[in-house]
């Protein structure tokens, strides 16, 4: 096998003309010089320097590999700065998953972080739900996936290998029933869910539906799911036109507000857990653990409760 410290010597020996001269300009010794050679013409199973009293002169054989070494030299050294730049977050590349509730608050902070501390990393980010980000993450289509998982449910649900992963925990995150102003219930500090066993629901996800399902269901009813849609925005606005009732996370209370919605706790109390993925090779990337330190930086930040009764919007739907 050729390795770059043979095709080194095989460079400085045709640019030199001598071992004695080579040696100087790579700092070895002229015996190491002469070791190196035999070892390459072992190697390569041919004669590579012909010598001729003190003077050398490559052979064919030789001529050949000096003529290449100076390519491949130049690609090795290429390599090893854009390695090192990685290595030390001069540069780097991070490929992130989350769902669309940690898109709208946890995101959006720690790419700020990340492109504040280390300008030259550059994240791509996809919107996804866990079961999709988990198995992009398996795949090797994307290195960090943040992802959540009810109370009483792991993360995986049987979907993947929790084994190959490394979880990060960044928050818990409280469930609150929305109804809309002036409902039956909308003045009481808490609500049991069995006094909406007759109430219209809104679904979300395929895992917020089981969520949906598995607390009904503890409380003794099956609910009426009249309407379906990912897009908590939407299931604010039906929310307030009476036409059902909902489960929202505090993550989503944060960001999308209705003024004739009004958000309560729920008793028993239900909260899911938020958490970064990723696999513990990638977990030693530079820019991977950057990425996670600035997640876990901006899951901190949402730690104080959403407003949920009479609130002053972010925005107006």
């Amino acid at each position: 096998m050729i390795d770059a410290a043979g095709l080194r010597v095989m460079k400085a020996i045709a640019d030199e003309g001598s071992f004695t001269a080579a040696a100087a300009s790579l700092g070895y010794t002229q015996p190491a010089i002469s070791q190196m050679v035999r070892r390459l013409e072992q190697r390569t199973g041919t004669v590579l320097v012909e010598r001729i009293g003190r003077n050398v002169r490559l052979t064919e054989a030789g001529r050949v590999l000096a003529r290449h070494a100076t390519a491949v030299l130049a690609a090795l050294d290429a390599a090893e700065e854009e390695v090192a730049a990685i290595a030390g977050l001069r540069s780097g590349r991070v490929r992130l998953m989350a769902f669309p509730s940690a898109s709208a608050t946890l995101v959006p902070r720690a790419l700020a972080l990340v492109k504040q501390r280390f300008p030259d990393v550059s994240i791509s980010f996809t919107e996804a739900e866990p079961p999709e980000s988990l198995a992009a993450l398996k795949a090797g289509e994307c290195d960090l996936a943040v992802a959540f998982a009810y109370e009483g449910t792991d993360l995986g649900r049987g979907e993947e290998d929790l084994d190959a992963f490394v979880i990060t925990p960044l928050l818990d995150d409280e469930v609150r029933l929305a109804v809309p102003e002036g409902h039956a219930v909308a003045e009481q500090e808490t609500v049991d869910l069995a006094d909406l066993a007759g109430e219209p629901w809104i679904a979300g996800c395929p895992r917020c539906r089981g969520h949906l399902l598995q607390l009904t269901h503890d409380a003794g009813f099956r609910p009426d799911v009249a309407y379906e849609t990912e897009d908590y925005v939407a299931v604010m606005g039906l929310v307030a036109e009476g036409l059902g009732v909902a489960l929202i996370p505090d993550l989503i209370l944060r960001t999308v507000h209705h003024e004739d919605v009004v958000a309560l706790p729920i008793t028993p109390a239900s909260r899911r857990a938020i958490m970064a993925v990723t696999t513990p090779d990638l977990q030693r990337v530079p820019a991977v653990k950057a990425t996670l330190d600035a997640l876990a930086e901006s899951a901190r930040g949402q730690s104080r409760a959403p407003t949920v009764r009479a609130p002053e919007p972010a925005f107006s739907i």
